[in-house]
Order: C-alpha cells, then sequence, then structure tokens
C-alpha cells in the first residue's frame, strides 16, 4: 500500500519550496472504500474533527430538550469557535441554563483564535478565561448531558466518566469500528480524543449523511446536528474560517469540520459520502486546499463554488508585508479503490 503521496506543493515565486505528505479516505454510507490518496488506514486521532459525532449523546439523552438547546446552540457544541461575541454569549447562555458558570469549564484556556477578540481584551484589562477556548462549546455540551443524567460534574473530562464512555459508544457504533480497538489520547482541551483508520472516520461521516441506517433516534439526532451546523456555520468557526466559508457555500448539501494537526472531515448528504483528509505534517495551510480538491476531483463541487472558495483552493503565500510572494496548489490524482 502506497504511504507516500504528496497532495500540495508550496511555491516561492516559481520555484517549489516545500510539499506536504497526506492520506486520503474516500467511503460511502455502505462502506465501501471508494478513492483513496496515501493510506487511507493510518491510524488517526480524530481531533476536533470528530465534534459532530461528540454531540449525539446531547440529543439522544434528552439534553438538548431538557436545557431548550437550539440549533445555534448545537452548533456550538460542535464548534472550534474563535472566541466572538457570538460565540461567547452562546456558551454563556447555555451554562445559565444550566445552573453552572464558567469555572465548571475544564477545557483550560488559550489566546482567542481571533486576533481582535485577544486585542480587545488586553484594551479592556479582562483576563483570558476557558469560555475563550475554542472547544468551549463542545465542554457546555458534556457538562449539560452530566447534569441531565444525574452525573458528577467535576471529572465529566476523564475516559472513565459515563459522558465520555457514551461517547466512545456512540463513535463505535457508528464507524462500526470495535470499541477496544480505537485508541485513546488526551486533546488539547483535556478530553479524551480518538483515534482509528482513517476510512473508519470517512465511514462515519458519510453515515451520518443517510443517518436512517443507524436507526430512528439516531437518525433524528444526526439530521439536527447536521443541519444545525450547515445553518449556523458560522457557529461551526467564525468570521473568515473555511468551516464557516465551506457550509455556507455548500448550501445545505456538505458539512465539514476541521481538526488540529490537519484532519478534515466531510459529508455530503446528497451522494451518501464520507471523506477523511489527514496531512502527514500536521500544517493546516495544506488542508483546505487538499479539501477541495478531492471534492473538484469527485465532481462534488461546481467551479462557480470553487471560485467563491478560491482564497481556501489556491491560497496566496504572503510575507510580513502582505505582499504575493507565493501559492499553494493541490498536486495529486485520487486513486479509484
Amino acid at each position: 500500500m502506497v504511504s507516500i503521496f504528496k497532495v500540495a506543493e508550496v511555491y516561492r515565486g516559481e520555484i517549489m519550496e516545500s510539499s506536504h505528505l497526506g492520506h486520503i479516505a474516500v467511503v460511502d454510507w455502505k462502506g465501501k472504500l471508494l478513492y483513496s490518496g496515501g493510506n487511507p488506514y493510518r491510524i488517526t486521532y480524530a481531533r476536533s474533527s470528530i465534534k459532530p459525532i461528540q454531540a449525539i449523546p446531547i440529543v439522544e439523552t434528552g439534553t438538548a430538550d431538557r436545557f431548550h438547546l437550539s440549533d445555534a446552540d448545537l452548533a456550538l457544541n460542535c464548534a472550534s469557535h474563535s472566541g466572538e461575541i457570538k460565540h461567547t454569549n452562546g456558551i454563556l447562555s447555555m451554562l445559565r441554563r444550566g445552573g453552572i458558570g464558567v469555572d465548571s469549564l475544564q477545557c483550560g484556556e488559550h489566546i482567542p483564535l481571533r486576533k481582535d477578540v485577544y486585542e480587545n481584551l488586553i484594551k479592556q484589562g479582562e483576563k483570558l478565561t476557558p469560555l475563550y477556548n475554542n472547544c468551549s462549546g463542545k465542554h457546555v455540551g458534556m457538562l449539560l448531558t452530566a447534569i441531565h443524567m444525574g452525573e458528577p460534574l467535576e471529572n465529566y473530562y476523564k475516559i472513565e466518566h459515563p459522558v465520555q464512555q457514551r461517547i466512545i459508544k456512540t463513535l463505535s457504533e457508528i464507524a462500526k469500528y470495535p470499541i477496544d480497538k480505537i485508541q485513546i489520547g488526551i486533546d488539547g482541551c483535556g478530553v479524551p480524543v480518538h483515534a482509528m483508520p482513517l476510512e473508519r472516520l470517512a465511514y462515519a461521516f458519510a453515515r451520518m449523511t443517510k443517518p436512517k441506517c443507524l436507526g430512528e433516534i439516531r437518525a433524528k439526532a444526526c439530521e439536527r446536528i447536521t443541519n444545525a451546523m450547515m445553518n449556523h456555520s458560522d457557529l461551526v468557526a467564525g468570521t473568515g474560517r473555511f468551516c464557516t466559508e465551506f457550509m455556507k457555500t455548500a448550501k445545505g448539501r456538505m458539512f465539514g469540520k476541521a481538526g488540529a494537526e490537519a484532519v478534515y472531515l466531510i459529508g455530503d448528504k446528497k451522494t451518501g459520502i464520507g471523506v477523511a483528509i489527514k496531512i502527514e505534517d500536521g500544517n493546516a495551510r495544506a488542508m483546505y486546499t487538499v479539501a477541495l480538491e478531492v471534492l473538484r476531483q469527485l465532481d462534488l463541487i461546481t467551479k462557480e463554488e470553487l471560485e467563491e472558495l478560491r482564497d481556501y483552493y489556491m491560497p496566496k503565500v504572503r510575507n510580513a508585508r502582505n505582499e504575493e510572494v507565493g501559492r499553494i496548489v493541490p498536486s495529486f490524482t485520487l486513486q479509484k479503490c
């Protein structure tokens, strides 16, 4: 099996200065591997790409209904957000509904993904809190589920907690991958992170596009979550970010989610196809170019849609003076399986 597979080239002027290797799996909702690049069975941590599946128990347990979670709330539960006001206000609202505060979030702190949000915090003399962590929406969903189920809150992020056990069971069922084979690490926000073959991650997203195969209750949960993501894509990521712009352009057809270390998952509701991408060196600068090129080669995106997303498809390399000095271009052909 080919494991060295160049997916993108980085040019400075007319010289290729660097290149990125990667792995691609394209799977239909029935489980057939349709196309691949590199090693489609590479064991891969899903990172934040799997947040839509982590959100399923929020709906299935009745938590979403008890706390009156709207589609916007569910989009935030799936988010890697930028820390904009619309994000933090939504999370604060969910915390209030659960009768808990920001100090209940165990995701840790980091600088907001939007520079201007961080600059405003500095100007106002405010301290960073876990609220601005891009994973705080996921964490509040976990907390609300624990409250609803009468479970302890202080260790909701630990692998042995029922919240996390429900998540890993759900992922195992949707991906049809044995639970004892799922490898567990610790994510950047402290919760368990799951590793499995890239092909299984693509299959999981494919099944979410045709969820009737998952049973009535789970189908409704998947529909609710994926529709929430597509209808409120600005909450899944934020202003000027790929997930937001991609789902806006896809207009209710496709949902996508980025993960750290350059992982991207896509589900196409029209064809029932799931796509999973891993850039080998973990550099996200190549990830969106590759994702859009996969969709182009599969005829899942139009020329007009690619033009709308041109800043991500053929991104320009700029220097500190904001001058264009190069470009990133895709450099692969999918292999039919």
